[in-house]
């Protein structure tokens, strides 16, 4: 009798295992449509200058309105689908390809543009802050900028939260420990040598000390100030030429705004600086006055290529 009802016994439990195999498979197909659906609606909240935004986990149509984010993407290996196309540095200037939708510029954002390119994410800085609450309202807008009070550590912060929205912490991380260790070398050659930081546009020159917008250069690479009373500004404070020969700096760290602003147009910034009055200084007797890249250093401060090459420019500098 046994003999007769064992195979419909296997068949039965052979039956069984085959519906329970049958319905893991199943399970295990929902589970992982709902992670793979969980991943893509998963969003991190952002506390930045302007606000808090509630910002998705890799964004796969960002628009950005600042160079110096659109460096430190592009080292990241993230694109973009727009972003404005006047004044982009040259080092960046694959991003003038037709690929890419121009949204305007960085002071007036194209809206109906933004708007068309259905973003996931939009970045601004300093330039586009006016324009934060309209843009908010078309995606998730996020302010990353450095902090003159705190340029390295702002920098490093942005840096950590592009690493946390895109899923590249790792990299970040690799990429700020480069950027520490050139700092440090940096500091080793700074002691005892006094600068001047100017910014020469329309054939004018303006100051920067420490804590305004070129202030790391006293501030974090250790160069003495040669006047620590200038008034912090965007725009720099106004200053003669007697006042470099008085303040006579071992070095002058020159910026030309109107290479990449304006054309070229007029006097360079050579032109403009190498006087009689400043040839009578130590910087131009020791050939220790620097015309620092405005692509980089005027166009897009505070990406990860473009502050090392900043402290490479630096280093550079201090090592003649």
């Amino acid at each position: 009798m046994s003999h007769r009802t064992a195979p419909a016994t296997r068949r039965s439990r052979h039956d069984g295992l085959f519906y329970k195999s049958l319905l893991f498979a199943f399970s295990l197909v929902v589970f992982v449509a709902a992670a793979g659906f969980g991943a893509h609606a998963q969003t991190i909240e952002v506390h930045h200058q302007l606000g808090t935004a509630a910002v998705p986990v890799h964004p796969q149509r960002v628009v950005v309105f600042d160079f110096g984010v659109l460096d430190s993407l592009d080292l990241l290996g993230i694109d973009v689908v727009g972003l404005p196309k006047s004044n982009i540095p040259a080092y960046l200037a694959k991003y003038g390809d037709d690929k890419y939708v121009n949204v305007g510029t960085l002071q007036e954002p194209d809206y109906e543009a933004v708007n068309a390119l259905k973003p996931d994410l939009i970045i601004i800085s300093s330039r586009t802050a006016a324009h934060y609450d309209e843009l908010a309202k078309l995606a998730p807008t996020i302010y990353i900028g450095p902090d003159f009070a705190d340029y390295l550590g702002s920098v490093k912060k942005d840096m950590r939260t592009l690493g946390r929205i895109f899923g590249v912490e790792d990299q970040v991380e690799a990429e700020l420990a480069k950027i520490d260790a050139a700092v440090a070398r940096v500091r080793s050659l700074s002691q005892g040598k006094s600068a001047l930081i100017l910014l020469i546009t329309g054939g004018r020159a303006s100051a920067y000390g420490p804590g305004s917008r070129y202030g790391f250069i006293h501030d974090e690479f250790g160069v003495t100030p040669v006047d620590d009373t200038i008034v912090s500004s965007t725009h720099g404070q106004s200053i003669s030429w007697e006042y470099v020969v008085v303040r006579d700096p071992d070095y002058l760290f020159v910026i030309d705004r109107d290479a990449v602003v304006a054309g070229g147009a007029g006097q360079t910034a050579r032109q403009v600086v190498e006087n009689e009055l400043v040839m009578l200084t130590r910087a131009y007797r020791n050939g220790h006055i620097v015309y620092l890249e405005p692509s980089y250093w005027y166009l897009s401060g505070g990406g990860l290529q473009s502050l090392a090459m900043m402290i490479a420019d630096i280093e550079q500098a201090l090592s003649r």
